[in-house]
């Protein structure tokens, strides 16, 4: 496991309560792991805080700034000067539990 962690001072977990990100392959109850040291690029999945909440996103910069679900049953949050927004961190690895259910 600790080779997933190449930064560890850097590195968050964090465990996604949501499925607006399933069609990355993200799912409700993974766990995810966030390098703080990393600068988010157009097209990184992020953490990133938003109004006191956390919430994990594609990072869309062009056309214009928005945090991207991969869900259609979402909307995209647009970025503005005004939006009380802070990137925590890239997701840099997604860990799956396997079903028991069958």
């Amino acid at each position: 496991v600790f080779h997933m962690i190449p930064l560890p001072p850097s590195t968050n977990d964090l465990r996604l309560a949501c499925d607006s990100m399933r069609d990355s392959a993200i799912v409700t109850a993974a766990l995810l792991l966030g390098d703080s040291s990393l600068r988010a690029r157009h097209g990184d999945i992020v953490v990133a805080r938003l109004r006191g909440d956390f919430t994990v996103k594609r990072l869309r910069l062009v056309p214009t700034p928005q945090l991207c679900p991969e869900n259609p049953a979402y909307a995209p949050i647009p970025l503005s000067d005004e939006e009380d927004v802070h990137i925590v961190g890239v997701v840099t690895t997604v860990i799956h539990t396997p079903s028991r259910n069958g």
